[in-house]
């Protein structure tokens, strides 16, 4: 009987305090603090676009572009707007199946995000996840 009600109190208390898969949504300063990226919804897929940037001009005053882009014919595509992350699912509490675009080297890996506290681990990676970097953002209000 104790097995029972150890049981059943182990499920209640796991979805009690299941993730709400919307809790993602909105806008994130990324760890270096460089950008802002707003995470939405389409459908059941969570994407999310660069919508700030601390230097979005290069000293010349033209707007920073994906210049570091595999493919030549996006490189004038402007940063500010870019979707850097794609085709995000929700599954057991994580966000997962998705990519995340870095225009810094111009390559696009494998993702998943959690969330805990108010913050994002935001985990990049090749192949296996054990081998990447994890990158930790914080929800701002504002997107200026």
């Amino acid at each position: 009987m104790k097995l029972l009600l150890y049981i059943f109190a182990f499920f209640f208390c796991g979805t009690a305090f299941s993730q709400n898969a919307d809790v993602i949504l909105g806008t994130w300063l990324t760890g270096s603090g460089k950008g802002k990226v707003h995470i939405y919804k389409e459908g059941t897929k969570f994407n999310g676009k660069i919508v700030w940037l601390k230097e979005p001009t290069y000293p010349d005053g033209t707007p920073k572009v994906d210049k570091n882009n595999a493919d030549k014919t996006k490189r004038s595509a402007p940063l500010l707007g870019l979707n850097m992350l794609k085709d995000f699912t929700f599954d057991g509490g994580k966000w997962i199946d998705g990519t995340i675009y870095d225009p810094e080297n111009g390559k696009t890996y494998s993702c998943k995000i959690s969330y805990r506290e108010g913050k994002l681990d935001v985990r990049g990676y090749i192949g296996i996840s054990l081998i990447g970097r994890t990158d930790t953002w914080f929800r701002v209000t504002d997107i200026k």
